[in-house]
């Protein structure tokens, strides 16, 4: 009996996402391995601390000015606002990232809301 079920696209994604764990999960592994040996302060790792901050601030500077998608059907005002919200929250709670993100999202949600209600 032939089944079109092995031959299907049905184990394209499912392959896709375990070979994309597994080279995840290949690059965890080594950074536990190799992590014992890393020098925090050495030049080399303060680099790439400024490298990953650096694109994380241009990523999100992205999605304020030039966004796409749904996020592009948002004012300009409303992306700022609540990024100033959530800026201010992750501070004032002392750099939690969670309260930050929930107030620069629930803030947008609250500023999109109001829009289309007035």
């Amino acid at each position: 009996m032939t089944s079109d079920f092995f031959a299907s696209d049905f184990w394209l994604p499912i392959g896709v996402m375990l070979v994309g764990a597994a080279v995840t999960y290949a690059w965890r592994g080594l950074g536990v391995a190799l992590s014992g040996r890393l020098d925090t302060n050495s030049p080399l790792f303060v680099w790439v601390s400024c490298v990953a901050y650096a694109l994380l601030a241009a990523l999100i500077a992205r999605m304020i000015v030039l966004p796409f998608g749904l996020l592009a059907e948002t004012e300009t005002l409303d992306r700022i606002l609540a990024a100033v919200l959530a800026l201010a929250v992750f501070f004032a709670a002392r750099r939690n990232i969670l309260l930050g993100a929930l107030a620069g999202s629930g803030s947008l949600m609250l500023l999109v809301w109001l829009r289309a209600v007035a």
